[in-house]
Order: structure tokens, then C-alpha cells, then sequence
């Protein structure tokens, strides 16, 4: 994720509860949007991310387990925004930050069934960020998070595009679904390795133990996606509705009754979007899609970086640590 110029990340780790928080900070502002598509959300401003409202750009992301009582941790990142004087500005001396927010379910899986997440977990997640690698697996947001019945974790992921723009993902991945194919033993979408990154970690043919049945509101996976190109609010929008293609074929099922799954896109307006010519052309949609087709397979290959990278713990055995068939 802090491939992209302008975005920074940083967790905070609760072991003993098995959960925490993740922060996703653009000091200098980002454009953003959303999209929601599980039908169990828990979430905060959300709807000022809508493209007729009226803040353009974002401060953070707030990314937490606790479910609902997770969202007091964005209380945290909005005051340690504030005490760096970065956010909307509402007059020459006071600022606003904007920190949209959203929580996942790991209830019941440390040794409290609620975890004691408040303002502090967010200020102690702002204060780790850093524009350098992104912790990932059993870190953050993905602390305690469980996936189709084995461990979930937190991963990452970017490209480059031909043109120059950085396009990266980062989510936290709780889900009902499953991250890999029963009937192979192996993830969805390994196909969209690049440069070998999970040579040596994914294990051929595992046993899967028996799918959750699931129960409402208990799953939800979080995702941030973001790019350096000049996007505005609706072309961010659609961006973050696109990368949920990649949610949807990296798990099976996604976006289920009992999910709450979310993704946002940030624009953090580096690099300008290259025109396509001619009259009946909109002239920057071609790079719009491309962006968007990026951010899927980034989200797709970062959900398999976080089952990857988590390890057993909780009562959820890690991917990998399932037996060979």
C-alpha cells in the first residue's frame, strides 16, 4: 500500500484480545470513495464519501475489529489528526479531519468477548504509521480475524501500471467465504502471482476444515485501495466498485448476508490520468478502467497475502499449518 506516494500505514495490536486497529494516513489529503457490498456494515462516514457531497479529499482511513465498539478508535485518529493540524480547514487556526471508518467482527476470539478497543487503540495506530513496508498477517484490523474457518489476516498489494500510475491494496480479510477452492486444495486466484511473490508459501492441495455456517454480522473483510493518478470523487467511486471484483473471485462467497464488506479508493492526485482522443470519447475513461481492473487483482492478490502471512492462534489454524491431502 505505501507504494503509492503520499499514503501511509500503521497498526496497533492487541494480542491478548486478538484484534486492533489499522490506520491508512495521507497526511497531505486524498480524493476518496466508497463501496459497500456485504449487507451487515459497520461503518462512519461513509456517506460523506459520496461524489455530490461536499469534502473532496480524506485525512485516514480507520480500519478496526471490535465490531461496533471498534469504531471508537477513529475518535483516536480524528484528535491525532487534529493535534498535527491536518484536515479540512474551518477557519486560520481550527481543522476538521475527515477519517472515514469501518470495523470488522472478531468478538469472543481474545480472552474478553469484547475487546477493550477505545480512542487509544486509533492514536497509537497513527503514531506507528510510516511511508515504509506494511506489516502484514496477524497484525492490525487482521489480529483476529478468521476466513472460511482458518485464520484471516491482514496482506498488501501494487503494481505499477504501463503508463506510470501506482495502483496498491490493502485489506483485512474476516470473511464467511473461503480464500481457497475446495475442489483444489489451492487459493482462487493464485494465478495473479507477480514476480513469484508467494513462491515457497502456498501449499498445494490442503485440507480445508468444515465451512462455517455463519452468523449475522459475524464476518466482514476491509479494503483500501489507492492510486497516485488525479481521480475525482465519482471516478474513485467507481474505482473501489471495480476492486470488488477482486474480493468476489479471491473469496467464494463474498458479499454475503452475513459480511460486511467495504471498499474504499484513495487518490492521492500525483500523476495526471492520460487522455484517450477523439469526440464521442470520454477522455480519461480508458485509464479509469485500467486503474480499476488493477485494483482488483491488487485487492485479489492481497487477500491472499493475508492468509498467507497469519498464523495459527485463537482457536483458527493458519493456512499454513492445514495438512496436505
Amino acid at each position: 500500500m505505501t507504494d503509492v506516494p503520499g499514503i501511509w500505514v500503521g497498526h496497533y495490536t492487541d494480542t491478548r484480545a486478538a484484534s486492533g486497529t489499522t490506520v491508512v494516513m495521507c497526511p497531505e489529503g486524498a480524493v476518496g470513495g466508497v463501496d459497500v457490498r456485504g449487507a451487515a456494515p459497520g461503518t462512519r462516514e461513509t456517506d460523506l464519501l459520496a461524489p455530490e457531497n461536499l469534502v473532496e479529499k480524506v485525512q485516514a482511513i480507520c480500519l478496526s475489529g471490535g465490531s461496533v465498539y471498534g469504531l471508537a478508535a477513529a475518535d483516536g485518529v480524528v484528535r491525532h489528526l487534529e493535534s498535527r493540524s491536518i484536515g479540512f480547514p474551518l477557519d486560520s487556526t481550527h481543522v476538521a479531519p475527515i477519517v472515514p471508518s469501518a470495523v470488522l467482527y472478531d468478538l469472543g476470539r481474545g480472552a474478553e468477548f469484547r475487546p477493550p478497543v477505545d480512542s487509544h487503540w486509533g492514536d497509537l495506530a497513527c503514531r506507528s504509521a510510516a511511508p515504509g513496508p506494511v506489516k502484514t498477517g496477524c497484525v492490525g484490523a487482521g489480529t483476529g480475524a478468521m476466513s472460511g474457518g482458518i485464520k484471516g489476516g491482514l496482506g498488501s498489494a501494487s503494481i505499477v501500471l504501463d503508463t506510470g500510475a501506482t495502483v496498491a491494496a490493502l485489506v483485512a480479510v474476516n470473511s464467511l467465504g473461503s480464500t481457497v477452492d475446495p475442489a483444489t486444495g489451492t487459493f482462487w486466484e493464485a494465478r495473479l502471482e507477480i514476480e513469484k511473490e508467494f513462491a515457497g508459501h502456498i501449499r498445494h492441495r490442503v485440507m480445508l476444515p468444515e465451512p462455517p455456517t455463519g452468523s449475522p454480522g459475524e464476518n466482514t473483510t476491509l479494503a483500501v485501495v489507492a492510486t497516485d493518478a488525479v481521480l475525482t470523487k465519482a471516478q474513485a467511486k467507481k474505482i473501489a466498485m471495480m476492486a470488488h471484483d477482486g474480493m468476489a473471485r479471491a473469496i467464494r462467497p463474498a458479499h454475503t448476508m452475513f459480511d460486511g464488506d467495504i471498499v474504499y479508493c484513495l487518490a492521492t492526485g500525483q500523476r495526471p490520468l492520460p487522455e484517450t482522443p477523439g469526440f464521442f470519447s470520454a477522455p480519461v475513461a480508458r485509464a479509469v478502467n485500467d486503474i480499476g481492473h488493477a485494483a482488483a487483482d491488487c485487492l485479489a492478490r492481497a487477500i491472499i497475502r493475508g492468509i498467507l502471512d497469519a498464523k495459527s492462534g485463537y482457536g483458527l489454524t493458519a493456512y499454513r499449518d492445514l495438512d496436505h491431502r
